[in-house]
């Protein structure tokens, strides 16, 4: 099996449990795919076989975790910073799994986390006063000593928090992605197969409807 391998903390947990049943002798003939260097990093150490999209183009499954679930089974994702990258990997599965905990659950995307929008560095400043204009308080994504957070791709993010939630995922995503200089956004829209939820009382699979 070829596996799309989130990241974050969630993903770092199904890696842990991928490494324990490959040391059972379960799952011997499975690749992975990281959609980070900390994932790539991690699955290395675990001994977990690591490959790229240029040598495995199709992908059988993808497991990651997401900041924002909402009832159409759409997320946002993001919040650590691989959104371009889970992205390409997503899109490459052909199933994609997302495992969360029940406080990821939302009415509405944009309710408790903000969209991460993935820019060019190269004049990225021009992008606030559009994010601005669409609604949102846009914030470039600093590191603890304050300087700018970049991403495995070169680029920076800016956090769009919506005060009273996203009301057009779609018209939004579509407005950003046409914007020069936006690269991603955060936004997976109608990519999600089904989500594992757990909760106090175990464990709910939501599943997209057809």
């Amino acid at each position: 099996m070829r596996l799309g391998l989130g990241t974050g903390s969630t993903a770092r947990h199904v890696l842990d449990v991928i490494a324990e049943r490959r040391a059972r002798g379960e799952l011997r003939d499975i690749v992975g795919v990281a959609t980070s260097s900390a994932t790539e990093e991690q699955a290395r150490s675990l001994q977990i076989p690591i490959s790229t999209l240029d040598d495995v183009v199709e992908l059988d499954l993808g497991i990651d975790g997401a900041d924002e679930v909402d009832p159409a089974l759409d997320l946002i994702k993001g919040l650590g910073g691989a959104l371009l990258w889970e992205k390409i990997v997503a899109a490459a599965c052909a199933r994609f799994v997302v495992v969360a905990d029940e406080s990821k659950l939302v009415p509405r995307l944009g309710s408790k986390s903000p969209l991460p929008v993935e820019v060019v560095a190269f004049g990225w400043t021009t992008q606030l006063k559009a994010l601005t204009e669409l609604g949102a308080r846009a914030t470039l994504r600093t590191k603890p000593d304050g300087s700018a957070f970049w991403t495995d791709g070169g680029h920076h993010i800016i956090d769009c928090a919506f005060p009273n939630g996203i009301a057009d995922a779609r018209e939004l995503g579509a407005t950003l992605k046409a914007r020069t200089g936006v690269v991603e956004t955060g936004l997976f829209l109608g990519m999600t197969s089904s989500v594992i939820v757990a909760t106090e009382n175990g464990v709910r699979v939501l599943e997209r409807k057809s």
